[in-house]
C-alpha cells in the first residue's frame, strides 16, 4: 500500500471517530470522558477490521497493490 493510500485511510478513520464523538457530545454533553473514547474506538473498529482482513480486496492487507 502506498503512503498516500495509508494517509487517506487514516484520515477516514479519524473522520469517523470525530463524527461519532461529536454525535455523542451533541446528544448528551455531560458524558464522562471515557464514553467519548469508547465512541471513537467503536467508530473505527469496523473499517480497521476490514483493513486487517486478508480476503478483502478493497483496501488493507488483501488489497491489490
Amino acid at each position: 500500500m502506498t503512503k498516500e493510500k495509508t494517509l487517506a485511510m487514516i484520515k477516514t478513520y479519524l473522520r469517523a471517530a470525530a463524527a461519532a464523538v461529536a454525535a455523542l457530545f451533541i446528544a448528551n454533553p455531560d458524558q464522562p470522558l471515557k464514553n467519548y473514547f469508547a465512541a471513537g474506538l467503536a467508530a473505527i473498529a469496523g473499517p480497521l477490521l476490514k483493513a486487517l482482513d486478508s480476503k478483502e480486496s478493497a483496501f488493507g492487507i488483501g488489497a491489490d497493490k
